[in-house]
């Protein structure tokens, strides 16, 4: 893990000190569930609330495109109720409620609707997320609940997943943004055998603030 930080650190650095290239961190709430599905069937599974917080990055593309890298930990999780049983996190569980760590990579496209410095935009990609660690509570058919740190491993929890991230924000003249999130995840957090399957599902609104705002002149006559 201390690796990981480190190439995304040096990545970063190496962005940043590039040409027109803009560095800004962002925070904000976000709504977590999953979409949880035992033997083919849905489970019935509800909101919780966590945040992001971390950094992206504009880097000139192509006219109004730009890539957009982002790096950011994120407090995910889901409440759920079964009407099919599978482990994890037990055969004899009847809910469960997690709270789960993670730290994500995405690799954004990012498109301007418009050339002045203050503007809307979109984003959209593909992102990796790394679940640090977490903890689930649950009750069992017989009256007791437990109460346990999450277990990562082949025949466990899963400790990565795929997701892919949509956004839709503003950008100002002085820096600042703001910006929607919608985050489906394309993969399961279970690695257990014929156990569920976990996808995330987040729901979220950031701010954020350019570290150095750089404005950008785009170039729109014609090339010969």
């Amino acid at each position: 893990m201390k690796l990981l930080f480190a190439i995304c650190t040096t990545l970063f650095i190496t962005l940043q000190a590039a040409g027109q290239n803009q560095l800004a961190i962002i925070a904000g709430p976000q709504a977590t569930t999953s979409k949880y599905v035992v033997l083919g069937k849905d489970q019935k599974s509800t909101m919780k609330y966590g945040f992001q917080a971390g950094a992206t990055m504009k880097v000139p593309f192509e006219n109004r495109l730009f890539f957009s890298p982002a790096a950011f930990y994120s407090m995910k999780g889901y409440k759920v109720k079964f009407t099919d049983f599978a482990a994890p996190p037990d055969i004899n569980a009847i809910d469960n409620n997690t709270t789960i760590h993670s730290f994500e990579l995405a690799a954004l496209l990012q498109y301007d609707f418009g050339s002045s410095p203050s503007h809307f935009f979109i984003k959209g990609g593909p992102s990796l997320d790394f679940q640090l660690f977490g903890k689930e509570t649950f009750n069992l058919k017989n009256g007791s609940s437990i109460s346990r740190n999450m277990t990562w491993s082949p025949a466990d929890y899963g400790r990565y997943s795929a997701n892919l991230l949509a956004q839709i924000g503003y950008e100002s003249n002085s820096g600042f943004l703001i910006f929607a999130q919608y985050s489906f995840g394309a993969t399961s957090i279970n690695n257990a055998d014929f156990g569920p399957s976990i996808r995330h599902r987040v729901y979220g609104i950031s701010i954020g603030k350019y570290l150095k705002k750089k404005n950008i002149i785009i170039d729109t006559r014609n090339k010969e």
